[in-house]
């Protein structure tokens, strides 16, 4: 059985989620109304995993949170309202050590409620094979510490410190495609921060979220990269020295326009299951550049969106780096591509940008 620990201040919420997962037949479920009583009964029922709000009353999400990552360090999965305020919040508690979200259905919950159920299901039983390692925690708390919290120290762009290591000219174009899903914001972290402001392809992004958090997601991560972070809403042309965000709730394509190669939101394809696809974005690539232009990198998430398209990036002569096992939060994605054989290389997450510079420079 699956413990599930369920803290969520509204009772029809309450209600509705110990429903869902009581008719699953393999959870067992407790429920706390805000996060100091969470804390209380996390200690003597030692949840698998728990799904945590973030606005509650006495002790907020954000809080308790921290908390159980320092105090009884499990698999949370966040719920969040499809707001501006509310996935910087949730990119927030992502960083804390949230291993994923789910987001809130707008309009009466109770009538919306079957829709969110399949996606919410399978996320908390991914998250409940996640094992919280202490010294991850602590590596995401340092990093919490340079780029969250002290954001009014940031530096000016032209002002921030990027690695010491010197750009090369690549000598032709050519196009860095990230794809990741569960665990994805600080594994974009960890990878783009460390690319220096000469890097000398563009960076194209696919992290599967709703369309309310990618733009967040776009502006957290200009703040702490040297390179020129954009959410991708319209057709937009790929210029070295920058990094694209797909956005969220639609696909992102590659395409040639009027001899410059640039990247449009499409709607979503529903042929794709995930969104923003990954592979329809590898795939869109390989139309209009060859394959020996391309770097596709594949991180942590659950499912398989990319490996199949990286897999065949791979063959066709692209590069291809699958995050290692050890340091990916969800060893889904990145392991289908190296079951398919279509990892160039296998690196944990804080040697893929090092590996990225020694490829690309």
């Amino acid at each position: 059985m699956i413990r599930l620990l369920i803290v969520e201040d509204s009772a029809l919420m309450r209600k509705l989620l110990g429903q869902i997962f009581s008719a699953e037949g393999d959870f067992t479920v407790e429920f706390a109304r805000d996060g100091a009583e969470a804390l209380k009964v996390i200690s003597g029922f030692q949840p698998d995993v728990v799904t945590l709000d973030i606005h509650m009353p006495l002790m907020d999400g954000l809080v308790c949170l921290d908390r159980i990552m320092l105090e009884h360090p499990c698999p949370v999965v966040m719920v969040s309202s499809l707001t501006e305020e509310g996935a910087e919040e949730t990119l927030a508690a992502l960083e804390i050590g949230a291993v994923d979200f789910i987001a809130k259905p707008g309009g009466a919950i109770s009538l919306s409620i079957d829709e969110l159920t399949p996606r919410l299901v399978e996320k908390v039983r991914t998250a409940a094979t996640v094992r919280i390692r202490r010294s991850r925690r602590l590596a995401e708390r340092v990093r919490l510490a340079q780029t969250i919290l002290p954001q009014q120290a940031i530096l000016p762009r032209g002002r921030r410190d990027s690695p010491a290591r010197p750009i090369r000219q690549a000598g032709r174009p050519g196009i860095v495609m990230i794809g990741t899903s569960t665990g994805g914001p600080p594994a974009l972290d960890a990878v783009l921060a460390n690319l220096p402001s000469g890097f000398d392809w563009p960076v194209v992004v696919a992290q599967h979220m709703p369309a309310s958090f990618t733009g967040p997601l776009a502006k957290r991560l200009d703040k702490i990269c040297a390179l020129t972070v954009s959410e991708v809403a319209q057709q937009t042309r790929l210029e070295p020295g920058n990094i694209y965000v797909a956005k969220g709730d639609a696909d992102i394509v590659i395409a040639s326009r009027a001899g410059s190669l640039v990247a449009m939101a499409a709607p979503s394809d529903q042929a794709y299951r995930w969104h923003p696809s990954v592979d329809r974005m590898v795939r869109s690539a390989m139309k209009h550049l060859p394959a020996a232009d391309l770097v596709g990198i594949l991180m942590t998430g659950m499912g398989n969106d990319g490996a199949a398209a990286m897999a065949d990036l791979r063959s066709a002569g692209g590069y291809t780096i699958a995050e290692a096992e050890e340091t990916a939060v969800v060893w889904g994605m990145p392991g289908e591509l190296v079951r398919l054989g279509g990892a160039s290389e296998i690196r944990r997450v804080e040697e893929i940008a090092a590996s990225l510079m020694d490829r690309v420079c």
